[in-house]
């Protein structure tokens, strides 16, 4: 049971009783969640825009998104503890209300400077927001049926969020301005503060809440330099591949067979210093946690068999699902020559297969437990992303990108609902905002691993067709052997995207034992496994 500070603290949920409020409570936290969710892709259509009207160049455009994922996966952990000692309802305001001063200073920015400040300020705010609203939650609804709810609306959100802010940023950046892509967090973010203050209650966890500094700035720094330095291997990838396929495409237009072979982005080597500096940095963190008395993520939450589990197969979903909406989104504007906004239309399948799947999985939960809707949505997932392998370059949308991405949405439904139950089971009112910070975090990490070895793997495959191609005797059109060059990447991205989800089902077969009668029916720890 939450403990208020004094008798006139705000009213909290006790274990006992369900909070009356707790469904308002859930449609005001969903709306931020989605705010977290859609800035990480909603820029991503409106690069060029920003670029052009703000003159930043292609060497340091990679910023716009990456100032965003850097401040928030390597903030999440202090994030998660702030909220469980400050309180997760004010760390929730603070953070609505941080998130929206920086939406509106990245839509006035005049410079590429105001603007990387205000992405970073934007990740800052959000790794307060994200783990304060699923602690949250979690302290909300303690009857297993409507936890499984509750998280059903999280894991459609969790799932569909990234294509709806390709669709949002799409139209915004046609039909309004680029600076929308942030404005339009305004109205929502305030619109939750507003509804928060008297909807949702105050809890915070009880017992001893000292903070950890040592280990914060451990954790923060490392996971921020792990996240960049994964970072700068996708884009070595990116740059080298676009430069050799530039020259390529000019050799073989004088009739030369001498062909470029783009230098991987793992010979980056500032790259490797940040990764290993990272990984050194997180292993240091880890002995501190073990050691110091107030740790900042008690190794209990970590090294229990259904949380870990449920962390690693977080991490792979992570790595494998950007593989998704990354080269999907190519796909549809550089082969099949699609707006912005008809793309991010194009890309809505998986969403509604998300919401189909959220719903079906919120009430199987309770009824046969986490893990069969864990491994049955990993392997969904990867069906989808196997069956986007065989993408051409004329393929028609109907026959293979939409079923693709419903099977994907389906998976993916089926695999967050219960993921984001299982990661907090046992965690204890304590710990809630760690747990939930842990799962976020494994997902921010898993998306940045991911996209640089998909990127790697897609350069690789787009280099060697290439070079096979534009090396043999016969006469080819270079555009033609380009375009499909391109596919040959996307292609290859998506297989081993759909490896990755399959690792992410095997995981959860072998390492999660909870079963339905494991789910807590309160706040109490539950230990299991």
């Amino acid at each position: 049971m939450t403990h208020p500070s004094s008798p006139s603290a705000e009213p909290v949920t006790p274990a006992s009783e369900p909070y009356e409020k707790r469904w308002l409570a859930l449609g005001v936290i969903a709306m931020t969640v989605l705010l977290v969710i859609l800035d990480a892709t909603i820029v991503n259509i409106a690069l060029p825009a920003v670029s052009s009207d703000l003159g930043i160049s292609a060497a340091t455009q990679q910023w716009i998104v990456t100032a965003y994922t850097l401040t928030f996966g390597g903030f999440l952990l202090l994030g998660g503890r702030i909220a469980d000692f400050w309180g997760r309802k004010r760390t929730y305001l603070v953070g609505a209300a941080g998130f929206a001063i920086a939406s509106a200073l990245g839509g006035i920015a005049q410079n590429e400077g105001m603007l990387f400040a205000a992405r970073a300020l934007q990740g800052v705010f959000g790794a307060l927001l994200a783990p304060a609203s699923l602690a949250l939650l979690t302290v909300l609804f303690t009857d297993p049926k409507e936890r499984a709810k509750a998280f059903g609306v999280y894991g459609a959100i969790a799932g569909g969020g990234s294509a709806v802010g390709l669709l949002l940023g799409g139209v915004l950046t046609e039909y309004a301005d680029w600076r929308w892509c942030f404005w339009v967090n305004l109205p929502v973010a305030l619109l939750a503060v507003v509804l928060a203050i008297p909807i949702v209650p105050e809890s915070k966890a009880p017992g001893d809440t000292k903070y950890d500094i040592p280990g914060a700035v451990l954790i923060t720094v490392g996971l921020a330099a792990i996240v960049y330095g994964f970072t700068r291997v996708a884009e070595a990838s990116q740059t080298n591949a676009g430069e050799a396929q530039a020259a390529n495409g000019q050799i073989a237009a004088q009739g030369g067979r001498d062909f470029v072979t783009p230098a991987s982005g793992w010979t980056d080597g500032l790259a490797w210093v940040f990764i290993v500096g990272g990984l050194v940095l997180v292993a240091l963190f880890v002995l501190l946690e073990l050691r110091t008395r107030n740790p900042l993520l008690p190794m209990r939450i970590v090294l229990d068999r259904n949380r870990g589990g449920a962390y690693l197969t977080s991490t792979l979903v992570g790595a494998g699902l950007i593989g998704a909406f990354f080269f999907l989104s190519l796909y549809f504007q550089q082969v099949l020559g699609y707006e912005p906004v008809v793309a991010g239309v194009a890309s809505l399948p998986t969403t509604l297969g998300v919401f189909i799947s959220a719903g079906a999985a919120s009430a199987l939960v309770p009824r046969i437990g986490p893990k069969p809707l864990m491994v049955l949505g990993g392997l969904l997932a990867a069906a989808g992303l196997f069956t986007m392998s065989f993408l051409g370059v004329d393929s028609g949308f109907w026959a293979l990108a939409f079923p693709g991405q419903l099977l994907l949405g389906l998976g993916l439904g089926f695999t967050f609902v219960p993921l984001s139950n299982l990661a907090l089971v046992g965690a204890g009112e304590h710990d809630a905002g760690a747990a939930s910070a842990m799962l976020n975090a494994t997902q921010q990490v898993g998306a940045s691993i991911g996209t640089a070895v998909l990127a790697s793997l897609s350069v690789g495959a787009i280099s060697a067709y290439s070079a096979d191609v534009l090396a043999s005797p016969t006469p080819q059109d270079p555009a033609a052997v380009a375009l499909q060059a391109q596919v040959e990447g996307y292609t290859t991205a998506f297989t081993w995207a759909a490896a990755l989800l399959v690792l992410g089902a095997v995981a959860a077969a072998l390492l999660i034992k909870a079963t339905k009668d494991d789910l807590p029916t309160g706040d109490a720890p539950v230990h299991v496994g």
